[in-house]
């Protein structure tokens, strides 16, 4: 067999990899199968994104390759909610990335900043593309640990200065996944500091911006002086408005930095399918109307979640942002061994928290993507795993 790269093989499994196939098995043999486990809700796009999807597919000069460039609608679109929604102001030509979705966006541009020796600084846990990114690209990981006795925040005073001074990356994401913390404005004056004064590329992962509760409305980095020197900021149309499928998000940043991704970009891929960037325009536009129903409603889900997971027997937080609730076991429990439990007999999935690094064991992570009476029916199964382990532990 032909030899493997070595970043290849250093490279963890996927933790949703093997999720869909065992869900499979499940339900063939019978089980109710209640899913957790990624951040994919069972709920309906903006009916206006769908219709311009379908009046978009029989446009012929749609299914032509959209490059780069891409339909420029749709970079206006992002121009104007960006102004509207963060009161920034960014060009669509030379300041907006399209993406066929924010994931592929975030991994790709560690090929442009990462190399063998230069590091990148990944929260832990946290999203898999950032370590996938960085080790793709022959960089150094430097992982972490977000627990709670540092709120879930990275702090790079921690972070030894030789270790800074080989940075090219910081890769940020508040509204957090999986731990749902958030980030105060003074703790991001600082980051935007330390990274002017080391030159890293904060990669800011902002996917979350809009499922917020509770009155809080998560910012733009670059409503933090100085950001424009050293942050680049993707945002995605997944989570807010139910098109995780879809595959379509953007990044905003200054030219001297877009023109970087733009230009990797310019080598992996052709463009996102322009019809569904012209849903991405619709729904952009659907904002005002479509968006406070949907927060409404996980919402309700969190609320719901949170109510029934503590009546199991749990401990977790009140989230104000995102669709997850980040819940502690007792010490001693892996978390993956629980996870594997309560797939096998309750027929229930949710993330280990070891499955976004060692430093997310002790969690497991919950997303509020179904029903309120779903979450709580599996809440009691997890309830029922939670005691039987403890049973065994005795």
């Amino acid at each position: 067999m032909p030899q493997l790269a070595g970043r290849f093989q250093t490279l963890p499994e996927y933790p949703l990899a093997t999720i869909p196939q065992k869900k499979r098995q499940l339900i063939a043999q019978g089980f109710d199968v209640i899913d957790l486990g990624a951040g994919d809700a069972d709920l309906a796009p903006p009916p206006k994104a769908l219709a311009a999807l379908e009046k978009a597919a029989h446009t012929p000069a749609m299914s032509r390759y959209g490059f780069g460039l891409g339909l420029v609608a749709y970079r206006e679109a992002i121009s104007a909610w960006m102004q509207k929604r963060f009161g920034l102001r960014f060009d669509p030509l030379t300041e907006i990335v399209p993406l066929i979705g924010s994931k592929e966006g975030i991994s790709h541009l560690a090929l442009a900043y990462l190399e063998p020796g230069r590091v990148a600084i990944i929260p832990e846990p946290g999203y898999n593309a950032y370590q996938g990114g960085a080790m793709l690209a022959s960089g150094e990981p430097y992982r972490y640990a977000l627990r709670p006795h540092n709120n879930f925040l990275i702090d790079l005073d921690d972070i030894p200065d030789e270790t800074l001074r080989r940075t090219g990356i910081l890769y940020l994401n508040y509204p957090n996944n999986p731990t749902a913390a958030i980030a105060p404005r003074d703790y991001l004056e600082s980051v935007i500091a330390k990274c002017r004064e080391h030159d890293i590329l904060l990669v800011y992962d902002n996917a979350y911006s809009e499922l917020a509760f509770d009155g809080y409305v998560p910012p733009s980095i670059f409503e933090i002086d100085g950001a424009r020197d050293v942050a680049i900021e993707f945002h995605s149309l997944s989570k807010t408005y139910n098109m995780t499928g879809w595959r379509c998000g953007w990044a905003v940043a200054s030219p001297e930095i877009s023109s970087v991704l733009t230009k990797v970009k310019s080598f992996t891929d052709t463009g996102q399918f322009m019809a569904v960037q012209a849903a991405g325009v619709a729904a952009l536009e659907s904002y005002d109307e479509f968006v406070p129903g949907n927060v409404a409603t996980f919402k309700a889900r969190r609320d719901a979640a949170v109510d029934a997971f503590r009546a199991a027997g749990f401990s977790c937080d009140v989230p104000k942002a995102t669709m997850y609730l980040w819940i502690g076991l007792p010490e001693g429990l892996p978390s993956a061994a629980f996870a594997d439990v309560l797939l096998d007999d309750e027929g229930v999935v949710v993330m280990p928290g070891s499955g976004f690094g060692a430093g997310g064991e002790g969690f497991f992570r919950i997303s509020f993507i179904t029903s309120p009476e779903r979450i709580a029916e599996a809440a009691e199964r997890a309830g029922r795993v939670l005691s039987l382990i403890g049973a065994w532990a005795t």
